[in-house]
């Protein structure tokens, strides 16, 4: 089975904690990233040119990058500028269909199981060894949408792998208090696999998503992925999180796990840890630059004319 390299693993991570710390720097609404990314990047970095990627709405940047994106112009969606894919009329990713990445909805985060559901039944309509991989949080586990979608998947043995990011919170309330039983226990209850991974290692969290996307790529159907991770602020930006204590899990930062790592196989050494963390902030900072310098939306980027006659 072939791998990403591990030190372009870290890049992503480091990429995606970097994106998303100077996002959350300019919108104060935004849902920082800190302590997610290895489940974020070793769940979709490994995606092959015809697979479909829908990632949570946490950390969904350093996928569409994975996909071929350019920062400059997530960075002028996220500002509201005319550069971005969508011209600037919201946040959500809507870039070109090459990317093959379903578009999240900030509003209503169950509806993209649907829509990847929907993707993996018609990448099986197509033929081929396509698969979809789709990630959610421990909270929209909870919705209606998400035993619809994964008993439909099952039933009809869809490509899709459905990857929970369970960072222990659903906003202010913490998991324990709203779930009887571990989540990947459901998915007995579907007759398909069900797997529970660290998800502050993102070679582990790699590893299985390959293995379930195999089993997707040889007709065997959905896997259910519960990836244990954690937040490690709160659930936006202006959330002090005054309900929880963050210590819990301070010696469990998914970046310093694997740079451990890399050091110990001789790999990555501080020094060079420390050269990429430049080069990926002056990208950053180039990027948002851009983005500031390009105009915000207004009424034809907005589609006025499109809404009122």
């Amino acid at each position: 089975m072939t791998h990403l390299d591990d030190s372009a693993l870290y890049r992503w991570m480091l990429l995606c904690s970097e994106v998303e710390a100077a996002v959350g720097r300019k919108n104060p609404g935004w849902f920082p990233v800190g302590g997610e990314e290895a489940v974020i990047v070793g769940s979709f970095a490994e995606l092959q040119p015809g697979d479909v990627a829908a990632p949570h709405y946490r950390g969904p940047f350093v996928v569409y990058m994975m996909r071929g994106a350019e920062l400059a112009r997530l960075m002028c969606q996220a500002l509201g500028r005319t550069g971005g894919y969508n011209k600037g009329r919201s946040v959500p990713f809507t870039g070109s269909g090459r990317f093959r990445c379903v578009p999240w909805v900030a509003g209503d985060l169950g509806t993209t199981l649907g829509t990847a559901t929907g993707a993996a039944l018609g990448l099986q309509q197509e033929g081929g060894s396509s698969v979809c991989v789709c990630s959610f949080g421990d909270g929209t586990a909870n919705r209606g949408d998400f035993h619809e979608n994964i008993n439909l998947a099952a039933l009809w043995k869809l490509p899709i792998v459905y990857v929970c990011q369970n960072n222990g919170w659903a906003i202010s309330q913490r998991a324990k208090s709203y779930l009887p039983a571990p989540i990947v226990d459901r998915a007995a209850g579907y007759g398909i696999p069900g797997e529970v991974v660290d998800g502050n290692d993102v070679e582990a969290v790699r590893d299985v998503v390959l293995e379930a996307s195999e089993r997707a790529r040889n007709g065997e159907g959905p896997t259910l992925i519960e990836a244990r991770t954690w937040r490690k602020g709160g659930h936006w930006v202006r959330d002090k999180a005054a309900y929880r204590n963050n210590d819990e899990h301070e010696d469990s930062d998914p970046l310093d796990l694997l740079a451990e790592r890399l050091e110990k196989r001789g790999r990555l050494d501080r020094k060079a840890r420390e050269r990429m963390r430049r080069e990926v902030i002056a990208d950053i900072d180039e990027a948002l630059d851009h983005a500031e310098r390009q105009p915000e939306a207004g009424e034809a980027e907005l589609g006025l004319a499109e809404v009122y006659a």
